[in-house]
């Protein structure tokens, strides 16, 4: 089964039918069948689903780094092949993949360099973006010297200047404490309300999925395929008391069920 928005001349990414599948130890495994879905321009999706379902599998497909075995992927209302997907999107890991070698500006002007941008006008147009990604007073420092948070900072700035209306986000903030979590998560959110890109976001975090998404897909375990939709109805902009309200948790409560959690947690509690 299949879901997904209506038909959309403004959507960002569609994908029809994708499957894909991998060797292993000799075997053909399926690891994701009938993906069907869209992102219209300027909204935030959020991927999740057990570990090995397939998330990262469908960024990296998305992406142009890992080929599908059917169906289509559309950009911008255009099908494009794997090769013509490389440079389309701009994809940040959960590592935040920060070469040790270079300071913080040296890093996120790389996302300009590596388009051909000259490194001299690259580090200028970076350091213009450091204070609004709360970096100011870090260019220099490398790597090493940075937390954890100003760590994935660095990196989501690099992200942005790739300059490209579609984010693939895969687990930005599954690296982190609490703290830094939810800091970032409310960042990221102010920072997509200002430039109102498409994203997808995949996380293991129904909360996280929640409090950042327009609508929260939900994958089966292996073969992934789409089981549940939930279109998020809380108000923008958001704050965190939002995770306290009613809308919140009745969000919570059909996520939880579509993954199976609910019945796991009152079989658990019985024992």
């Amino acid at each position: 089964m299949s879901f997904s928005l209506q038909a959309n001349d403004h959507a960002q990414l569609a994908l029809r039918d994708v499957e894909a599948s991998y060797v292993e130890r000799g075997e053909t495994l399926l690891a994701l069948t009938s993906i069907s879905f869209e992102i219209a321009d300027g909204e935030f999706v959020a991927l999740i689903g057990p570990s090995g379902s397939g998330k990262s599998t469908l960024l990296d497909i998305i992406s142009g780094l890992f080929p599908e075995t059917g169906g289509t992927v559309h950009i911008a209302g255009h099908p494009f092949s794997l090769e013509a997907r490389l440079g389309q999107s701009a994809y940040m890991r959960q590592r935040d993949l920060l070469l040790p070698w270079r300071s913080a500006l040296g890093n996120a002007a790389l996302a300009l360099e590596v388009h051909g941008i000259p490194k001299r006008e690259a580090l200028a147009h970076a350091a213009e973006r450091f204070p609004a990604f709360g970096l100011t007073g870090f260019e220099d420092a490398y790597p090493g010297q940075l937390s954890g948070g100003m760590r994935q900072r660095v990196a989501f700035l690099r992200t942005m200047l790739a300059d490209r209306p579609l984010l693939l986000l895969d687990e930005p903030f599954g690296a982190l404490d609490a703290l830094n979590r939810v800091a970032l998560q409310a960042w990221l959110l102010d920072l997509w309300e200002a430039e109102r890109r498409s994203v997808l976001l995949v996380t293991h975090d129904i909360d996280e999925a929640i409090f950042l998404a327009d609508r929260v897909i939900v994958l089966s375990s292996r073969p992934g395929t789409i089981v549940y939709e939930e279109p998020i109805s809380l108000a923008r902009p958001r704050h965190r008391s939002v995770l306290a309200s009613d809308a919140f948790f009745a969000h919570r409560s059909r996520l939880a069920g579509a993954l199976g959690l609910l019945d796991e947690a009152i079989a658990g509690a019985g024992r």
